[in-house]
């Protein structure tokens, strides 16, 4: 049903798009190198990055990091870990810990 091989082409097909991008524009005789070390593309992509910065500083960093620290760490990975040591301990989980006792007939 889920073909693993099909994600792994997604990637591949990227990177080979890439590389007959790259050939095509040496056809043409563009210089890459001179592209992006020229003064303009340099200002373009520091303009960039400074905007960047200041949407990660502004908008994105306390709600990113607050889901990241609180949630996924604390809530998730801490408790992921903590069962994986009670299964390699031959303990019970908390989830079989706190489930109900099965009705006995």
């Amino acid at each position: 049903m889920f073909n693993n091989k099909n994600n792994q082409s997604g990637f591949i097909k990227w990177i080979l798009i890439i590389i007959i991008a790259i050939i095509i524009l040496s056809y043409f005789n563009f210089d890459l190198r001179a592209i992006v070390e020229s003064p303009e593309t340099q200002g373009n992509l520091g303009y960039a990055w400074g905007l960047v910065v200041i949407v990660w500083d502004d908008y994105l960093a306390g709600p990113i990091l607050y889901l990241w620290n609180d949630i996924f760490i604390d809530l998730l990975w801490d408790s992921f870990v903590d069962n994986l040591e009670r299964i390699k301990g031959g303990e019970p989980t908390t989830i079989e810990e706190l489930s109900p006792a099965p009705l006995t007939n």
